[in-house]
């Protein structure tokens, strides 16, 4: 009886010895550091996973005017549009996440994709805006701001230091503000847009092959076979090396959503530029009659937005039992781009 006896005193004593508690102590302050660590990082994750809303292009436009809503000449809303782009990016909860390198940002992939898709557009309509709306023929001279704006916004999306990506794209966004100002200003002979049907033509046409890839990288979800069409229509054309005549194509389990998400991101940017084109050309879109047309793609690019009810991106097969968020994409998406090409065809006819 004597040897449990010593051992039960034994306990006892390390029990209560400080330098027991102190060591509990340590390890349940580690173990409590650790697991509310995860519990933010996890709450932080799925709060900044959340797409943002869109935003309200007149009420973007007017509040960059100070409320003078009398300066907002034409091209102001344009120009509005692209800020608000921007400044989503990089001030949404969670700021802009495509370059973290700690987590919750480095571990989620869902809004760097939207963010990608956005950003896509972004560049878009800066290249146009410095190429095409800014300038009135093909031999004048490049806009101050324009020229500046849009390579800061094709910077590397996904450097973290020397410089971010955010400096550069902030650096972007500061030429955007200029050139806003020089166009609600009311000094005529600083800062021009010219809202012509071959200019909106010309953006549209790159919309078109945008909205094109997303549909079909979209619907390869469930995989799909394709003939080669790449030379049709042109018996003298060539390619460089021969291809298949048959092309299959299947996305990888693990990417859909990411392609998911980068079109979502793009059609959110292009829905609301598209509203802002619509105010700004809205003479030459009368015109044509072709206001209604952009109304209809603008609805369709609107379905893109409406809210995800599933916890995750399904991939059901088809008309299979499981739905399959892709091909709802990739319908909408569709329907838009027709409506687009029908749109370019009343711009270049008339």
């Amino acid at each position: 009886m004597e040897k449990p006896l010593s051992k039960t005193v034994t306990k006892v004593v390390k029990l209560y010895d400080p330098r027991t508690w102190r060591e509990k102590g340590l390890w349940w302050t580690a173990g409590l550091f650790v697991v509310t660590y995860l519990i933010v990082i996890t709450v932080l994750g799925i709060f900044w996973s959340r797409s943002p809303s869109t935003f309200d292009v007149r009420e973007k436009a007017a509040s960059l005017a100070g409320g003078d809503t009398a300066s907002l000449v034409t091209g102001t809303y344009t120009t509005a549009v692209a800020i608000g782009i921007a400044e989503t990016l990089l001030e949404k909860p969670g700021g802009y996440l495509s370059n973290d390198m700690t987590p919750p940002g480095l571990l989620l992939d869902n809004i760097p994709n939207w963010e990608f898709g956005a950003l896509t557009e972004l560049r878009d309509l800066a290249r146009s805006m410095r190429n095409d709306f800014s300038r009135s023929q093909s031999q004048s001279v490049e806009d101050k701001d324009l020229q500046v704006a849009e390579p800061q916004f094709s910077y590397d999306s996904e450097s973290w230091i020397l410089p971010s990506t955010e400096s550069e794209y902030r650096k972007g966004v500061e030429a955007m503000y200029s050139y806003f100002t020089r166009l609600s200003d009311g000094n005529k002979g600083d800062g021009q847009f010219f809202a012509r049907s071959d200019n909106l033509s010309a953006y549209l046409a790159v919309v078109e092959k945008r909205l094109g890839s997303l549909a079909q990288r979209l619907s390869y979800a469930v995989g799909q076979a394709q003939l080669d069409l790449s030379l049709a229509g042109d018996p003298s054309a060539r390619e460089a090396r021969p291809t298949p005549e048959v092309i299959r194509n299947k996305t990888p389990w693990m990417d859909i959503d990411d392609v998911f998400f980068e079109a979502r991101g793009y059609t959110w940017a292009l829905l609301q530029t598209l509203q802002a084109l619509s105010i700004d050309f809205e003479a030459v879109l009368e015109d044509k009659t072709a206001q209604r047309s952009l109304d209809e793609i603008i609805r369709e690019l609107g379905n893109t937005q409406n809210p995800i009810w599933s916890p995750m991106i399904l991939n059901g097969t088809g008309f299979g039992p499981m739905g399959n968020h892709s091909l709802v994409m990739a319908s909408y998406i569709s329907r838009a781009n027709a409506a687009i090409i029908d749109l370019r065809n009343l711009l270049e006819r008339g």
